[in-house]
């Protein structure tokens, strides 16, 4: 009866914690929190401008393994979309801007279109949206008188086939539509576009579509001649006084993205439209650059980068709509080597031909997305700046539960310093996803953990999944497991009082089955 009451509590302690309160301790509630909006994604461009294209079935390999789960196409390309069948990615396709003209002028053209380029292809492939053109305004002024009309013929052609609850219809636009962007409150389109603007807006709303906008922080920053810091361009924390001002709203800016998706949020509120929400389609920093852009360089690439997937990610908002999520794909999965013009042109890209990360991303805190480590050398670690109070109930769950050895973590072994909760935690946190095959899920701990590329492993102390010395010690093969982690049907829990690091058997079984049972 005992090892079943144990067995029981094993499965159901699986999905919780315990929480730490002074020299208290408290359940957290079973469950998972649940959440009434829907999260923010991050997803990526694909552009073909290269000399070794790889082929679809390797672009998917490369999607699946970095766990990508939202791609844009700039076309409809049927091989990539045959390629992209059952798994349940989530596709934006395409009208090229050189079949715009066509299909703004005939509802056949764009029936067919649509019975060529989605309807052969779902429901094996999810296509979850129609990008209708590309800037067409800014790039493609003279078929803009047709622009609505194409997104009408293409909406309708899914309406007859029953996919337009499943598919939505916007054209991207470049952030140079918008004047006057800064101070954000000030900000409106291009009044020559209100004729195509206001309809356009008009449809997306009856659709309950979205306005598409590609937002790019590297050229506002390289056009301003300096008044733009670059911290500010790419999501450095700022000193309060440093931050951006609104003097009309008040509201702090902390970075460029936000700003610019601000302003699109103002010019549609001048229009009188002020319930579309916005999905950045294109958005990224160039990795390198000629000697007129400096600072088109590695590092700032994977700060921008990294950061921006955070701050999408943490479904923050900006500080006009907070809470609000901004899903974004960044621009672009590979480097296209093809791409005429500057150096900068050529070299946006995450990965090059091969598959091989032009940088790895720093993603501490940002979930799985985007791995972006082809050796599969991931890791759990714990969020800075979490509550303290969860990181101990991660901590003491893992060394309890989880069942994973923490002995390193004791005084004088080889983890022990620096001795802090969020050092302590992510060894354990860490050592519970490597010893769980790192599934998905199993680095999340109530969201105080995430996963990264990045080796937390630190002068003697070497971490689970390491291919540093010492490995196997970590690993578990040399040490037994932890006597706190007691089959005599008490939970050991490690915590923290007054700095120092102990070990102490707190609660019964029967106080546990009480509990959960």
């Amino acid at each position: 009866m005992i090892r079943e009451v144990i067995s029981l509590l094993d499965r159901r302690l699986e999905d919780c914690f315990l929480h730490c309160d002074d020299s208290k301790l408290e359940f957290l509630r079973l469950g998972l929190l649940n959440d009434d909006h829907e999260d923010a994604f991050i997803g990526v461009n694909l552009g073909t401008d290269l000399s070794d294209m790889p082929s679809p079935t390797q672009v998917v390999a490369l999607l699946k393994a970095q766990n990508i789960r939202h791609i844009r196409l700039y076309d409809a390309d049927r091989a990539m979309l045959l390629a992209l069948a059952n798994t349940g990615i989530q596709v934006t396709v395409s009208v090229p801007n050189d079949q715009l003209l066509g299909i703004g002028q005939s509802n056949a053209t764009a029936a067919n279109w649509i019975a060529r380029n989605v309807i052969a292809h779902v429901p094996a492939t999810n296509i979850t949206s129609i990008a209708v053109g590309s800037e067409v305004l800014s790039a493609l002024p003279n078929a803009a008188p047709v622009l609505v009309s194409a997104l009408k013929f293409i909406h309708s052609a899914l309406v007859a086939s029953n996919l337009d609850r499943q598919i939505k219809v916007s054209t991207p636009h470049s952030s140079a539509i918008i004047l006057d962007s800064f101070p954000p409150s000030q900000a409106f389109f291009n009044r020559s576009w209100d004729p195509v603007m206001v309809p356009l807006l008009k449809f997306l709303q009856s659709t309950d579509s979205y306005l598409m906008l590609n937002v790019y922080p590297y050229y506002d920053y390289m056009q301003s001649n300096g008044v733009i810091p670059l911290d500010y361009a790419l999501f450095r924390p700022l000193p309060p006084n440093k931050e951006a001002v609104d003097a009309n709203t008040l509201l702090h800016y902390t970075n460029v993205f936000d700003a610019i998706v601000d302003a699109a949020y103002f010019a549609m509120s001048y229009l009188n439209f002020t319930k579309l929400p916005i999905v950045v389609t294109e958005s990224g920093w160039p990795s390198k650059g000629d000697s007129s852009e400096p600072d088109a360089t590695l590092d700032n690439a994977n700060t921008y980068n990294s950061n921006l997937i955070r701050h999408v990610l943490n479904n923050t908002g900006t500080p006009k709509h907070p809470g609000i999520v901004v899903s974004t794909y960044i621009y672009e999965l590979y480097n296209e080597d093809l791409r005429p013009g500057s150096v900068s042109e050529k070299n946006w890209g995450l990965f090059n031909a091969n598959g091989v990360p032009v940088y790895t991303l720093h993603l501490t805190g940002a979930g799985t997305v985007l791995a972006n480590d082809t050796t599969n050398q991931t890791f759990c670690v714990a969020k800075e700046g979490a509550d303290q109070k969860m990181l101990q109930a991660a901590l003491d769950w893992a060394c309890g539960p989880g069942k994973v050895d923490c002995s390193p973590l004791l005084q004088g072994q080889p983890c022990y310093e620096p001795d802090n909760v969020l050092t302590h935690a992510t060894y354990a946190v860490n050592a519970y996803f490597q010893r769980m095959a790192k599934s998905p899920g199993t680095c999340d701990f109530k969201g105080v953990a995430t996963v990264t590329t990045t080796d937390p492993s630190h002068g003697t102390c070497i971490f689970p999944g390491s291919g540093g010395r010492n490995s196997s010690f970590i690993n578990g093969t040399s040490l037994a497991p932890s006597s706190n982690s007691t089959t005599s049907g008490c939970l050991s829990l490690f915590f923290y009082s007054g700095g120092s690091f102990t070990s102490s058997v707190i609660i019964g079984l029967l106080v546990l089955s009480a509990v959960f049972l």
